[in-house]
């Protein structure tokens, strides 16, 4: 088999060359399910055992399709006791609680108090805008970039980057951030 040397033109060449010389990585929202299903699984054990939760309706769902973690306690007290536990396993899993956006306490028909807790995945555009105006403000030579639900930054020097994402994980945003893909 043989191969054909491809031409390409100036423009072609210079945007190639370009390319290979910029360093870049991304800034990304994501949260591992399994990761997630797991401290929901400890969460349950631990009510499970706990002397206080004996006898009393305590679930405590995790919908993968929606991100979404349904908890359900006897009691308000109960339910921030769940909370804090599910918060607490987060931590344990390396999951970052920042993640979780929980809503308000409602009753249920049974007499019981259920919360939900919506995982935030992906950066809004909003946060993106914060995130690209707060890499501007540096006044460093790096391109910060929106693309969908991540932010790509790009520039000569990898160490500029470094400086970056050092920067970026002092400031709070409200959501947690990783830094992927560096090259």
């Amino acid at each position: 088999m043989r191969f054909q040397a491809c031409r390409l033109n100036e423009t072609q060449q210079s945007e190639l060359k370009k390319n290979i010389d910029m360093a870049s990585f991304d800034i990304v929202n994501e949260i591992n399910a399994q990761e997630v299903d797991n401290a929901v699984n400890n969460t349950l054990k631990e009510v499970s055992t706990r002397y206080d939760f004996r006898g009393l309706h305590t679930e405590v769902e995790f919908a993968k399709k929606e991100n979404r973690i349904d908890l359900v306690a006897a009691e308000s007290m109960k339910l921030q006791a769940v909370k804090e536990m599910l918060i607490k396993h987060f931590i344990k899993r390396g999951l970052e609680p920042k993640a979780l956006e929980f809503g308000s306490e409602e009753g249920t028909s049974q007499g019981n108090v259920k919360m939900s807790a919506t995982i935030k995945e992906g950066i809004d555009r909003e946060t993106a805008k914060k995130i690209v105006k707060e890499i501007k403000n540096l006044k460093m030579k790096v391109q910060p970039a929106i693309q969908e639900d991540q932010v790509r930054v790009s520039g000569k020097k990898i160490d500029d980057l470094q400086e970056v994402i050092g920067h970026l994980k002092s400031k709070s945003f409200g959501i947690p951030l990783q830094f992927v893909n560096l090259k």
